[in-house]
């Protein structure tokens, strides 16, 4: 009788190892290469639906597109911290150590500067984006809360509670503002105040987030695409690069940007 039912459970046996392969693959989202860019900058911050790509190199900022290249610089203001590219005809730049914004033209030319620290409402800026109707998100490390500034008018007006954990990543949109506290707790809050708790984001070295249910995320050289809403908590996806180590990535309209040392790889990518 075990002599019968050795091939049997051979048989089974196969089935089974066939469908986790099948199962474990289904888990890796595929990538199709597109460009290289040789890499001669400080950081590469994506592309713009132009075809525009921005870095900085040495605090000088780039906008670049074959042989168009147009720069901006402020020696006075220091480090660039934070650039925000939603809107390539209104881009931000955020100068953290002189808690200051610049707003740039699509030829990056100057459109204003913005000095928190002379504000008849005392902030300090510890994170900044694009909103709405001529608005800046604005965390505000003095009362530990998120705002929305009005540059035209000059105006700040509080939309959060104080946020109980420092911020560890931020991202916003122009309705939302994202983060991920030290503590790797992901939370939204809406422009009219309304915040979400999204869950808990595992370890991680860095993060995008894609929408309020989405992001992609990298740890010990491996990429990482999640969907909050499979019901399965330990369902990640691996994205397959070519790359063994890289120093960034981004994510924007289905392009992964790949950031090494010598080159900038884009790929096609597509999330399920």
């Amino acid at each position: 009788m075990n002599r019968a039912a050795h091939p049997f459970l051979l048989s089974f046996l196969f089935v089974i190892c066939s469908f986790s392969a099948v199962f474990s693959q289904s888990q890796k989202i595929k990538t199709v290469p597109l460009s290289h860019l040789t890499n001669t900058a400080d950081q590469f911050l994506g592309y713009d639906s132009f075809g525009y790509y921005y870095q900085i190199k040495n605090n000088v900022f780039s906008k670049i597109k074959e042989k168009e290249v147009f720069e901006y610089k402020n020696v006075s203001l220091g480090t660039i911290t934070k650039v925000d590219l939603q809107n390539p005809l209104k881009i931000v730049l955020f100068y953290e150590d002189f808690n200051t914004v610049i707003l740039l033209d699509n030829q990056l030319n100057k459109i204003t500067e913005i000095n928190f620290s002379l504000n008849n409402t005392p902030i300090i800026a510890s994170a900044i984006g694009m909103s709405t109707q001529n608005r800046l998100w604005i965390y505000n490390s003095l009362n530990q809360q998120i705002g929305l500034f009005d540059y035209l008018n000059n105006e700040y007006k509080t939309v959060s509670t104080p946020l109980t954990e420092s911020i560890k990543y931020y991202l916003t949109d122009f309705n939302t503002f994202y983060w991920i506290d030290k503590k790797n707790n992901w939370f939204s809050c809406t422009i009219f105040g309304k915040t979400t708790a999204l869950g808990k984001v595992p370890d991680f070295d860095a993060i995008e987030i894609v929408n309020n249910h989405q992001y992609i995320f990298s740890k010990a050289n491996l990429l990482y695409f999640k969907d909050i809403t499979i019901a399965d908590p330990n369902a990640f996806s691996e994205i397959e690069v070519l790359e063994k180590s890289f120093d960034k990535f981004c994510y924007k309209d289905q392009i992964l940007s790949i950031f090494t040392t010598k080159e900038i790889t884009n790929y096609k990518i597509v999330t399920p």
